[in-house]
């Protein structure tokens, strides 16, 4: 790795679907890395990634690995961000997690952005970047809630299968692959269901209550980084059978009624946003449209046709934005302070 002006940045998971997205959003920003440690579990090590035209080798996940560093990108296991993450601050590092292992912490920030910037001056070492299906639907409110104020949100997710990282992209594409010559689908592993040709109305665990972990984690998080604790937000997540691109269905109840035009300046004026929302030409967002973007893409904003609610749609790329374009954003916004 040539010096440059800049930092010495290490990135924990380096070989996974969100670390590869990671390298690439780093390179595209231009963000100032002197030195690259890409980190991963022993059996990747001495393997290469790519970054910026040269083959770094991987390293060992290891404490000692994290000497001299500035920032840690954690896109790996909660396991691993568990055990390294507090090495990581301890040895003078800013560990930025993308796992769910700090994320109610109280002491750690959960940050977005464009919706909660002054809170990473906070941070005590560790910040954490919140769920994938969280990141667009938190702007979506907050742009709404800067109009109009906030009640009450009613969310479905449609949600990617490489939100469940490589090994999920693997599972369907060897269904997809084993039913298109005829024969039976291999039978699931990561995913409740088959996956290929299906909708899995489940996203990692159920819990007791008959939520799932990943519905109860879009609660707890929207409310943390909105600040509302008693935000009033009711949630069913889904896993569809896209590569990439988690899609949601959302109903907003605002303080002041909202007209779907006003709601549509409010979207287009907030920061990550772009409105695609034109229905008399068939306008609207998809999974398809958000592949390799970092925009939130919004549209079909409608009233409720029995109350002052609005209806809209949003789109956004779960490893760009939910995952490694926010991550980097807040080391900008780190750098900036």
């Amino acid at each position: 790795m040539s010096a440059r002006h800049g930092k010495v940045v290490a990135i924990a998971g380096a070989t996974g679907a969100v670390g590869q997205v990671l390298l690439r959003v780093l390179e595209e920003r231009d963000f100032p890395v002197a030195e690259l440690r890409p980190l991963a579990s022993e059996r990747s090590v001495g393997t290469t990634v790519q970054f910026r035209g040269e083959a770094v080798e991987v390293r060992q996940a290891l404490p000692e690995a994290l000497d001299g560093v500035d920032y840690v990108f954690f896109a790996a296991t909660g396991a691993l961000s568990k055990e390294l993450a507090p090495e990581a601050a301890r040895r003078g590092a800013v560990a930025i997690d993308k796992s769910n292992t700090w994320r109610m912490d109280p002491k750690v920030p959960l940050v977005v952005p464009e919706v909660n910037a002054d809170a990473i001056a906070g941070h005590q070492g560790i910040i954490s970047c919140p769920n994938c299906t969280t990141i667009p639907f938190v702007m979506v409110l907050e742009a709404l809630r800067r109009r109009a104020g906030l009640r009450s949100a009613v969310v479905t997710t449609l949600q990617a299968v490489s939100g469940a990282g490589n090994p999920g992209l693997d599972e369907l594409e060897s269904q997809l692959e084993a039913t298109a010559g005829g024969g039976a689908a291999p039978a699931p592993k990561k995913f409740a269901a088959q996956i290929a040709h299906n909708v899995v109305p489940l996203c990692e665990d159920f819990r007791d209550d008959g939520y799932s972990t990943e519905e109860v984690k879009l609660l707890d998080e929207t409310r943390k980084i909105l600040g509302m604790p008693d935000l009033d937000v009711t949630m069913t997540c889904v896993r569809v059978p896209v590569r990439v691109g988690h899609s949601a269905s959302v109903l907003v109840e605002t303080e002041r009624p909202l007209s779907p035009d006003d709601a549509r300046e409010a979207l287009r004026s907030f920061p990550g946003i772009e409105v695609v929302d034109d229905p008399a030409s068939g306008l609207f967002p998809t999974a398809l449209d958000v592949e390799g973007r970092d925009e939130v893409l919004v549209g079909r904003v409608r009233r409720d046709l029995s109350s002052d609610r609005l209806w809209l749609w949003e789109v956004g790329d779960n490893l760009r934005k939910g995952a490694a374009t926010n991550a980097i954003q807040i080391a900008e916004e780190l750098l900036a302070r």
